[in-house]
């Protein structure tokens, strides 16, 4: 059985702009990840003082949804989120759900939310919106988004297709809005979560780091690997289908990026990409013919921590981050 802390967040809060909007003590959102994102892993993230996220790919039918809603609320009362992927899977019906279950936030991957949002309108439910930049940022606003996270080209799976960096886009696009702006791609630890504050973020939205924790719904070499990834072991792919995305480096992504150059058509490369060959990473430990979207913060983590433990170091080496650049200031 899956062990996880329900322990309440016991530091002080770290306040920002979107803690306030979402109603949480710690500025820091766990990714949707797909298929790895239960309840497990939300409960304790969100039970720990972030927002945890249940993925709805993976899941697929209400019925799935709806019973992992529950099983997040018997983890802890705190708010959490449900992560939808726009234009890879139908989700009208999964929207019904968190209308229903009066979940506290739902996010929204690629494509174009802007139906969705205005679904929830009334709701009282929070809407966040990922975007690669400036440009996607003002589009979300302007739809009704209430929080924007921006993720840089460092992340893993589906990241923009400009090739902007987190260090480039948080400041971009936090002068383009108005509402409170989450740094996302290349952050893991304490140290990340201080310099996207020093960059004018309002917090982070953390995905691959999140892998590697004790109640991510992943198999065990898979977490493994994220550990043992090092500097140059992740691959973009899919460019060539205008989606490119970040995944570990294998033989499966060798394949993918062998198909890409040779120019092979559309559907044999999407054929490669489906989400079975995600699920043998995330299901089956098959990490070299599975695929596994990984991001290059991966380098950064070391260990298999559990997911409450990890937002309170998160937050505590932030603050010692910060403490000691006062103290250099001075």
């Amino acid at each position: 059985m899956t062990q996880h802390s329900t322990t309440p967040a016991s530091l002080p809060r770290l306040e920002t702009a979107a803690t306030r909007t979402l109603g949480i003590r710690y500025p820091i959102v766990q990714g949707g990840l797909a298929r790895i994102a239960r309840a497990e892993l939300a409960g304790a993230v969100s039970a720990a003082g972030g927002l945890g996220q249940l993925a709805a790919a993976g899941l697929g039918t209400p019925d799935l949804l709806r019973a992992e809603i529950r099983k997040v609320r018997e983890i802890t009362d705190a708010p959490f989120g449900v992560n939808f992927p726009v234009g890879h899977m139908p989700i009208e019906d999964l929207v019904d759900v968190v209308l229903e279950e009066k979940v506290a936030a739902v996010s929204f991957t690629g494509g174009n939310p802007k139906p969705h949002i205005r679904r929830l309108e009334g709701s009282g439910i929070r809407i966040l919106v990922l975007v690669a930049g400036p440009e996607q940022a003002i589009k979300a606003e302007q739809a009704g988004a209430d929080v924007i996270a921006t993720v840089g080209f460092e992340g893993g799976g589906h990241i923009g297709r400009t090739d902007l960096t987190t260090m480039v886009a948080v400041p971009l696009v936090k002068r383009s809005v108005g509402i409170p702006v989450l740094a996302g791609g290349g952050i893991a630890d304490g140290s990340g979560l201080a310099a996207a504050l020093a960059l004018g973020a309002d917090g982070v939205e953390v995905g691959t780091r999140f892998i590697a924790v004790r109640e991510a719904h992943a198999h065990e070499r898979y977490k493994t690997a994220v550990v043992q990834t090092g500097s140059n072991d992740t691959v973009v792919i899919k460019r060539s289908l205008g989606t490119p995305g970040r995944a570990l480096s294998n033989r499966w992504t060798e394949r993918i990026l062998a198909a890409e150059a040779e120019g092979k058509p559309r559907d044999e490369i999407l054929a490669l990409v489906r989400a079975d060959a995600n699920a043998r990473a995330v299901d089956d430990g098959d990490i070299e013919t599975g695929l596994a979207w990984v991001g290059q913060s991966a380098a950064i983590a070391a260990d298999i921590p559990g997911a409450g433990q990890l937002v309170e170091r998160m937050v505590t080496e932030a603050r010692d981050i910060v403490r000691r650049l006062a103290q250099a200031m001075n």
